[in-house]
């Protein structure tokens, strides 16, 4: 395995492949922060040259993280497709970014070879793929996913109703959901982040929620992102939910930090499809976002883009109904401008959907980063061009409970019309029924939640 290479009467030489990998990654804080990432950028592109050259099974063959002291690593081992594996074993980095590129390779092809690819393969591709490569690559790829509902065809745009309040009152939650319903917002999930991760509270609001979806008949599911164990009391206590939340990590390490492991996730995935009330085979809800584990000190000086990856891999495991990355939210430490967070956006995009993942998108900033509303809307128009499965909307692009900035329910409805995307089949039916939608656009009268109120 080379690791070096001389560019212009100069020898760069790596250590390892973690830091080849670290290196060829396009800025980032929060590698920065770790002290990993590339002195200028004629060593990042030196990086990348020497990535390129690098075989696929270089890559399997030096992990990382050994499988036998990490869990993430042995899973993403446990479920490669050895038989794809083997056909590209030997084609190098730049070669796999070639054949992915091609005119003439399909969607369906993209997503069987990406099930021989190992989530460090993935993301050492990404390194060499410049944001439009990572847009025409992704936007072929069509995953559909089933909970109560279907989404994920191609043309569509779903989305996520995320109707928090500060205190979790449960007519405050109403009044932001009914306005998500009448900008035809909520295909995906109406997904609650709680102020308080008590079981009582999860089950007035999942019971809310669920009064909501029978009382109209509407054709979605429900979800409240509390920590998994405070879920899966709430389920085996009776209240109805259609599937489980929980954040990742890429390593063993970090989602220790998350208060999980791998035989925990398990057992919840056994109690949702045994006690949740939706009937499709995807039960789960996932959430990411690079820098987690910098920010637990569980990162073992690997890259985040890479770390982000691993998520992924493990994520695959348990067939999830939706995933997403929150791009923008842990912070200018770990993405420090609108230039990282758009890359980032793009980047675990494109790696989630080579895994077969059907991948979402928090496209949000923080208060404190140097990003703005008009960074958001140029992110997200990106992402849906590149078949994005959801997107998540606030009132007026404004969290009042998390206090980050994401995007607005309006701002979804704008960027369907603008692309000429449709809700989830189902759901756009039922807008149609309710009278918020006619001939695929949005009516006058979209945008009046008290047509919701009861």
């Amino acid at each position: 395995m080379k690791l070096s290479v001389r560019l212009k009467g100069r020898t760069y030489s790596f250590h390892h492949l973690k830091e080849v990998l670290a290196k060829a990654n396009e800025e980032k804080s929060g590698d920065r922060l770790a002290g990993i990432a590339a002195a200028d950028v004629a060593e990042r592109v030196a990086a990348k040259y020497v990535l390129s050259e690098l075989r696929l099974a270089d890559i399997r063959e030096n992990p990382l993280l050994c499988p036998d002291k990490d869990e993430v690593s042995r899973l993403i081992e446990e479920d490669l497709a050895e038989d794809v594996y083997q056909a590209f074993a030997n084609y190098s980095v730049g070669e796999l970014r070639e054949y992915l590129l091609r005119s003439d390779t399909t969607g369906s092809e993209l997503l069987r070879v990406g099930s021989g690819l190992t989530s460090e393969m993935i993301a050492a591709v990404c390194k060499l793929m410049s944001n439009l490569d990572l847009i025409q690559a992704a936007s072929r790829m069509e995953i559909l996913t089933t909970c109560r509902t279907t989404i994920g065809y191609k043309g569509t745009l779903a989305s996520r109703a995320q109707p928090n309040h500060p205190s979790d009152h449960v007519g405050g939650m109403k009044a932001s959901l009914f306005e998500a319903l009448s900008y035809g917002i909520g295909d995906a999930v109406i997904g609650i982040n709680p102020a308080t991760d008590a079981v009582e509270n999860m089950k007035s609001l999942l019971y809310a929620t669920k009064e909501v979806i029978d009382r109209w008949a509407i054709p979605t599911q429900n979800c409240v992102l509390a920590h998994i164990t405070t879920q899966m009391r709430a389920v085996e206590e009776g209240a109805p939910a259609d599937m489980l939340f929980q954040s990742l990590a890429g390593t063993e390490e970090g989602n220790r930090g998350f208060g999980i492991d791998l035989a925990l996730l398990e057992e919840a995935d056994a109690l949702i499809r045994a006690r949740g009330t939706a009937e499709g085979p995807n039960r789960w809800y996932f959430e990411t976002g690079q820098g987690s584990e910098l920010s637990s000190e569980s990162h073992f000086g690997i890259d985040q883009v890479t770390l982000e990856a691993r998520c992924y891999g493990l994520a695959k495991r348990f067939n999830p109904f939706i995933v997403n990355t929150v791009v923008g939210f842990i912070g200018p430490e770990y993405l420090y401008d609108s230039k990282q967070v758009i890359r980032a956006g793009l980047e675990d995009h494109f790696m989630a959907k080579l895994h077969g993942l059907p991948m979402g998108c928090d496209i949000c900033y923080t208060n404190h980063m140097q990003a703005d509303q008009n960074d958001m809307d140029n992110l997200s128009i990106l992402l849906a061009s590149a078949g994005v499965s959801f997107v998540i909307g606030v009132p007026l692009a404004d969290d009042c409970m998390l206090n980050y900035q994401s995007l607005s329910y309006h701002d979804i409805a704008t960027v369907r019309e603008t692309l000429r995307m449709k809700p989830a089949p189902a759901f756009e039916a039922w807008l149609e029924s309710v009278g918020v939608m006619r001939g695929g656009r949005l009516t006058a009268e979209a945008g009046d939640a008290v047509r919701f109120v009861y």
